[in-house]
């Protein structure tokens, strides 16, 4: 594993308590990064040690462990709700992978997924995105809109015509590349958005940010067709 992080290097927590489990990670923190993409560094130690270590922003929660589980998702989104979860789990368990993004994940693998996945995968959440299949994350916000939501929460804070175009983009599974894309601005000008979004509904991540925007009905309908009209308006007037 990585011996001589760089000042970029992104550190990821590893558990462990499963030996065979961490050195089959190995080979995802061995590889050189490509061009332009950070190192991604290993921190291996017991669970509490991982989650007192207040500079870690990632940690890979193995579900086949014996430290893996739901309950553990949700105890370490409590402790540390600003770390990233990047969970390892059953393949095809459509439930599971639901719940555990309920819980606080934002990627979710299977055991098979190869060194270049977990790799795309961790550079997906390190973006400010989710890893999990679109179709998925669709049934989530459709069991979502099911929610009723009747009380005095219901009704949600003020939004620019900006946040409601970045709000809903994000409810479209963009991530903060693709959304500043889209809108012509830079990717740390949508970081800023999105943090203004999640200080407005009180969210953490952005699975409760979506959920917020829905039960509140936050998003007008034509927001994403107005920022889909002005990305494509700003495309025009570069191609002139």
């Amino acid at each position: 594993m990585s011996t001589n992080p760089g000042p970029d290097a992104i550190r990821i927590g590893v558990v462990a308590d499963e030996p065979i489990r961490v050195a089959g990670l190995a080979s995802v923190f061995d590889q050189p990064p490509q061009q332009g993409r950070a190192q991604l560094v290993p921190v291996v130690g017991k669970m509490d040690e991982l989650l007192a270590d207040t500079g870690l922003e990632y940690i890979v929660v193995d579900l086949h462990a014996s430290s893996g589980s739901l309950e553990s998702l949700e105890s370490i989104r409590k402790t540390r709700p600003s770390i990233r979860q990047i969970v390892i789990g059953p393949e095809g368990d459509e439930e599971l992978v639901l719940s555990s993004i309920i819980a606080g994940a934002r990627a979710y693998l299977d055991p098979a997924a190869g060194p270049d996945v977990v790799r795309k995968a961790v550079e997906v959440v390190t973006s400010g995105s989710i890893w999990a299949p679109r179709r998925l994350l669709s049934k989530l916000i459709d069991r979502l809109l099911k929610v009723p939501d009747s009380g005095p929460a219901a009704t949600g804070p003020q939004l620019t015509s900006r946040e409601q175009q970045v709000l809903g983009l994000i409810l479209m599974a963009r991530s903060n590349r693709e959304i500043a894309k889209q809108l012509g601005i830079e990717e740390r000008t949508v970081k800023a958005y999105v943090g203004r979004l999640m200080r407005k509904t009180g969210s953490d991540n952005r699975i409760k940010l979506s959920m917020s925007a829905l039960n509140r009905s936050l998003v007008p309908p034509n927001a994403t067709s107005s920022a889909s009209q002005e990305g494509e308006h700003r495309k025009n007037v570069t191609n002139r």
